[in-house]
């Protein structure tokens, strides 16, 4: 399902193409989140047309509503949504996580706790068959386990399931982390095993690296990973408080995962932004999902080369009232593309108006798609040190000479 086209000579970095029941997807790759049936704002057809191959919906929203049962009645997610390329569905291991703790943000800055169960209703209890959680659509009483999940997932019909997890709190001791860590292995071998009997044709499994951030616990759960019959190896989990720590959590599972499993696809869960996509990608990361750019998009602030900024700007701020330039000269995106100028797209935040979100959730997805055709482009021309240096520096996606030649 997956073939290495070239390797970097001065990182883990590679090239290759996931071949899927729905396709194929080049790699490495950005995932953008269609959560509940939808990348939020867009049609199908436009996420295709910026270039993206594989979205990513998540199980415990859609088994809270739609249900599995609808969906499946539509001919799957597939069918439900007219998306005719692959789709990835996570577990709800993460939602779990969310239930509790908010977002990782909020967890790692002690904020969450109130945050997670306000949005997602309130987890009830972690237990070895699986979890028991309020539903934030109705206020019953749920369970989910990982035969459970991996249910809904064959229902759901997606090219890729991932098994259900729990993503363990960066404050967690390391004696919970570890407890956790095992389980997290106990229930991958019972998703492996219920799919073995009872997954639908063609839908391929990744098992999930957990371990926070302690070093031999990554390593040996990306071992234990390794050694399952997954079909490719995501990693999750709390990856640390700042970027460094979360290079090296990444970097510790990436060079076992070398060494165990090399001819297998790495996604990293829950990751886009823009430097962190490039650091991803030099490690040796085959995919990534977040819900960064379309998120975004919808409170108005468009991706720009501008790493002093974060590669943000803000249009709903009134520097930008009387503004003639676009989001960004080149752009090939509908909002660049057509000529709509910041001083319209000010205009239409303020206002209110739909159409605005739309147009710069196009823009940020395609410029995220830019950056990564440059990536692939810079891992196969023997020139991805070079190209990851012009991006960080703030050079526009689609402007280096890999892919302009």
């Amino acid at each position: 399902m997956f073939t290495v086209r070239t390797r970097s000579s001065g990182s883990p970095a590679r090239t290759g193409t996931l071949r899927l029941t729905h396709g194929d997807v080049r790699t490495p790759a950005f995932v953008p989140l269609a959560t509940k049936g939808v990348v939020k704002t867009l049609e199908p057809h436009e996420v295709a047309g910026l270039g993206y191959e594989l979205i990513f919906a998540n199980t415990f929203h859609l088994l809270l509503a739609p249900g599995p049962e609808l969906v499946a009645r539509f001919g799957g997610l597939h069918g439900l949504m007219r998306w005719d390329r692959p789709i990835v569905t996570d577990s709800g291991g993460f939602q779990v996580f969310s239930m509790g703790h908010g977002n990782v943000a909020d967890e790692v800055k002690g904020r969450g706790q109130r945050a997670g169960r306000e949005r997602e209703g309130a987890i009830l209890a972690i237990e070895e068959e699986g979890v028991r959680f309020r539903s934030y659509v109705d206020g019953r009483e749920r369970f989910l386990s990982p035969e459970g999940s991996m249910e809904v997932q064959a229902a759901l019909g997606s090219d890729i399931a991932l098994v259900f997890d729990e993503c363990t709190p960066f404050h967690a001791t390391r004696e919970y982390t570890a407890r956790s860590t095992e389980r997290t292995h106990r229930w991958l071998r019972r998703c492996l095993s219920w799919h073995a009997r009872h997954g639908p044709e063609g839908q391929v499994v990744y098992g999930i690296v957990q371990g926070g951030v302690e070093q031999d616990l990554r390593r040996e759960s990306a071992q234990t990973v390794a050694a399952s019959a997954c079909d490719g190896i995501a990693i999750g989990g709390s990856l640390g408080a700042d970027k460094a720590q979360m290079r090296e959590v990444v970097a510790w599972a990436t060079t076992e995962l070398d060494r165990r499993a090399p001819a297998r696809p790495r996604h990293l869960l829950g990751i886009g932004e823009v430097d962190d996509l490039i650091a991803g990608v030099e490690l040796g990361i085959d995919t990534f999902d977040c819900a960064m750019p379309t998120r975004l998009g919808r409170h108005g602030v468009a991706l720009v080369p501008d790493p002093l900024a974060r590669w943000r700007v803000d249009l709903t701020k009134a520097s930008w009232r009387n503004s003639v330039d676009p989001i960004l000269d080149g752009c090939p995106c509908p909002a660049c593309a057509h000529g709509y100028s910041r001083a319209y797209l000010h205009h239409l935040l303020r206002a209110g108006e739909l159409t605005a979100l739309r147009l710069v959730t196009l823009h940020n997805l395609g410029f995220v798609a830019r950056l990564m055709e440059d990536l692939r482009a810079g891992i196969d021309a023997g020139r991805l040190e070079e190209v990851a240096s012009a991006l960080r520096a703030g050079g526009a996606p689609g402007a280096t000479s890999c892919t302009a030649g």
